[in-house]
């Protein structure tokens, strides 16, 4: 990706679908909130993870995989037609990832939640995902498979003339008519020939191929982090991943599930000497042996798992060194990173903490290259964000395939869409639903009912700060509505995002 000094236009967004829709006055269940969410890379599926360990898989239903031989040229040339359009999706299959767990030597419930979903690359017909929630690690395969529909079967009637009239035998053993050669009745026999119509089509029509899923876990990787997993991510070499939780990076090889290989360890042998945990974990596009990770102090850093065995130590720094003005309790927070994602090149990083949309260059570590303002306006109020916990809310970000857009979520169910790389455009805004175009509400913050953010970060940055005051409780964006979950489609602009427990999709 090269950033030009001509950014490009700004996109005009339109309602596409929506898949999980409520009702006016349907209750939200818990279980039923979409936790994660992944295009692979060709673009033709789309998975989504939930509170309740679900994974529900789409299939783009106008793509390359739905021309077989067995459509029409009528209908050959209906999906020429729309393959031009933007990219349409329908349900293909929906299984129970996760469980949920009890580790009894810690005594504390394992959430069947479901974190993270990443598709692997393959050269066969099959389709791999990687999905985990706190602490197991599953590879399933997604296997195709073809199911004929039968829609009328008219065969010749005097090829299945005895199977009809095996239908009607008569067991009447003595009847003045005689039965003929076979056994069967003459009367049958005159009945059948008769209403039979040898014009009648001699082949069996086939009315469609309806595409199903056999979903099978391949792989369980289990039994390797002390804290909850916060990440995974592929490599490019189709042959390893990576899992992270707050203090630890592992390396994992898809085909060994039962060891892997630790290559960050940043836990201190005090931990009251701790000062920053792993945020996300992720490796480069292209490079097998480069990967990025972020810490809750807003920095990230980049490793060369070529230089060291355990990559502690070798690591470039990308730091926001232009940040200034006041410091306070709440400073610290706020500069954590929620999300990361590379560009397509590599060369480039989009990074999320809560108050900012960053965009760095791999080249440039000093300072980002833009800073898009998402929460300013919520900064008056960080005293009462902290105190019900919508503070340690983790919004997700992500590139559009060229790089040259980048999408981040915010309260309000609202979508913010950035162009260009100087910052200085204020992007567009949508809002998940129907009318994307509608104003958001303005609404009284509520008590949040759970932070999304692990129990060991939490609890370091709330030590010793329990009695802070809270603000004023003045109106605000809904905070009970938040967007922390999209997924840009790598081939289109096209932005899947979930709300609550419902998948908004928007094109340009």
């Amino acid at each position: 990706m090269t950033l030009s000094s001509d950014p490009p236009g700004p996109l005009d967004w339109k309602f596409s679908q929506v898949f999980g829709e409520r009702a006016p006055g349907d209750d939200l269940q818990d279980v039923d909130m979409i936790s994660a969410i992944e295009f692979d890379k060709s673009g033709d599926f789309l998975a989504i993870g939930d509170r309740g360990g679900r994974c529900i898989i789409f299939e783009r239903k106008d793509g390359k995989h739905t021309l077989n031989q067995h459509h029409s040229r009528h209908e050959l040339e209906q999906l020429d037609f729309t393959s031009t359009q933007h990219p349409e999706f329908q349900f293909k299959t929906e299984f129970q990832g996760h469980e949920p767990e009890f580790d009894y030597l810690k005594s504390v419930e394992i959430e069947e939640k479901i974190n993270k979903v990443r598709w692997c690359a393959t050269s066969s017909g099959s389709q791999f995902m990687l999905s985990t929630n706190d602490k197991t690690i599953k590879l399933w395969k997604v296997k195709e498979c073809k199911v004929k529909k039968v829609k009328e079967m008219n065969t010749h009637p005097f090829a299945c003339l005895d199977n009809m009239l095996l239908a009607e035998r008569s067991f009447v053993s003595r009847e003045d008519k005689p039965a003929v050669a076979n056994g069967y009745r003459q009367e049958w026999m005159e009945k059948i020939t008769k209403n039979a119509s040898p014009s009648q089509d001699m082949h069996s029509k086939v009315a469609d191929m309806e595409d199903t899923a056999h979903t099978r876990c391949r792989k369980v990787y289990a039994h390797a982090h002390d804290f909850n997993i916060n990440s995974i991510s592929n490599n490019s070499d189709c042959e390893t991943f990576l899992s992270a939780d707050d203090l630890r990076i592992n390396l994992w090889n898809l085909e060994i599930s039962d060891q892997c290989f630790n290559i960050l360890d940043m836990k201190p042998p005090n931990m009251e000497d701790l000062t920053e945990v792993i945020t996300t974990a992720e490796f480069h596009p292209i490079h097998c042996n480069l990967l990025a990770y972020s810490s809750s102090r807003g920095f990230i850093r980049l490793v060369d798992m070529r230089q060291s065995a355990l990559c502690d130590h070798s690591a470039r720094i990308l730091q926001d060194g232009d940040s200034h003005g006041l410091k306070s309790f709440f400073t610290e927070i706020i500069a954590s990173i929620s999300d990361m994602k590379f560009s397509r090149d590599g060369r480039h990083i989009l990074s999320r903490d809560y108050m900012n949309l960053k965009l760095w260059d791999m080249h440039m570590d000093s300072s980002p290259v833009a800073i898009y303002k998402i929460h300013e306006h919520l900064r008056p109020k960080l005293s009462e964000l902290y105190n019900n916990d919508r503070i340690f809310d983790r919004f997700g970000c992500c590139f559009s395939g060229d790089g040259l857009h980048y999408a981040t979520g915010s309260y309000s169910n609202l979508v913010r869409i950035f162009s260009g790389g100087d910052g200085s455009e204020e992007g567009a805004t949508i809002e998940a639903s129907k009318t994307p175009n509608r104003k958001p509400l303005l609404r009284t913050a509520p008590r949040a009912r759970r932070s999304s953010l692990s129990n060991l970060a939490r609890g370091f940055y709330r030590h010793g700060h329990e009695n802070s005051s809270s603000g004023s409780s003045e109106s605000s964006y809904d905070l009970s509505s938040r967007l922390l979950h999209l997924a840009w489609h790598p081939e289109t602009n096209l932005i899947a995002s979930a709300a609550g427990n419902s998948l908004f999709m928007y094109y340009s």
